[in-house]
């Protein structure tokens, strides 16, 4: 979105896609703020997420306390790259609500990544230990069962990387 006005830009990606580096980068233009859903649940729950259940738990949690701030933000003005999974239609209902609440543009970026590749960046990132969570490679087969690329209608202002 190139004219200026504030924007909802959303992030689909399986686990170590690259989601989080793509919010950094979308997120370093002037008035635009990052909201991570993995920072927020690190902080809010630490030690608490340790199951595919408890995620669930925590992050419906978190939507439903941190959705009307964010449409706060953007009403203000201000872009918000909402660096939480948009991985499955109802994810991406609930962050559809929010910047037709706002009435803002949006971008949904699908990062279009082979399992191969976010697995080895997986086990790259778990053992750095630069992230809140690590997940295993059970973990990602288990989530990834549950993705759903987007498609084209649902609507929404889709920006596709490949790598």
């Amino acid at each position: 979105m190139s004219d200026g006005a504030p924007t909802l830009f959303l992030l689909c990606g399986k686990i170590a896609a690259g989601k989080s580096t793509l919010a950094g980068k979308l997120a370093a233009r002037p008035g635009t703020v990052c909201v991570s859903e993995d920072r927020w649940l690190a902080a809010l729950f630490p030690n608490e997420i340790v199951s595919l259940d408890d995620y669930v738990r925590c992050s419906a949690r978190l939507r439903e306390a941190i959705g009307p701030h964010v449409t706060a933000l953007l009403r203000e003005g201000l872009s918000v790259v909402m660096d939480f999974p948009a991985n499955t239609p109802r994810q991406r209902r609930w962050l559809r609500g929010l910047f037709e609440a706002a009435d803002v543009p949006h971008e949904l970026h699908f990062l279009d990544v082979p399992d191969t590749v976010c697995k080895r960046r997986l086990l790259d990132r778990n053992r750095s230990g630069r992230h809140a969570f690590q997940p295993t490679e059970a973990d990602f087969d288990l989530v990834t069962s549950y993705f759903t690329p987007p498609d084209a209608a649902e609507g929404f202002n889709l920006i596709i990387h490949r790598t």
